[in-house]
């Protein structure tokens, strides 16, 4: 199974719709809440060049590492060949 890793924040709308979205799909993640570890926003800009959240990254059993900036639905259902 793919890991994914979302960098997001608490006040955010869009993190938390991914993060139910992601729920509902009984699909597990690990969270970094850049609002309680601004140390990790470095990686999060290093992930997805960007300093917007959600981002998720992706990283797939063969190796192949996928950024998505926001709550792209598609993208993410394209990734983890969610249908």
């Amino acid at each position: 199974m793919a890991k994914i890793t979302i960098y997001s924040t608490t006040t955010c709308p869009y993190c938390i719709m991914l993060k139910n979205y992601l729920k509902s799909k009984n699909i597990g993640y690990e969270e970094v809440l850049l609002d309680k570890n601004p140390e990790q926003g470095q990686a999060s800009i290093d992930t997805c060049g960007s300093m917007g959240v959600p981002c998720t990254h992706i990283v797939k059993d063969d190796g192949a590492a996928i950024s998505i900036l926001g709550f792209d639905k598609e993208k993410i259902d394209t990734a983890l060949g969610i249908k």
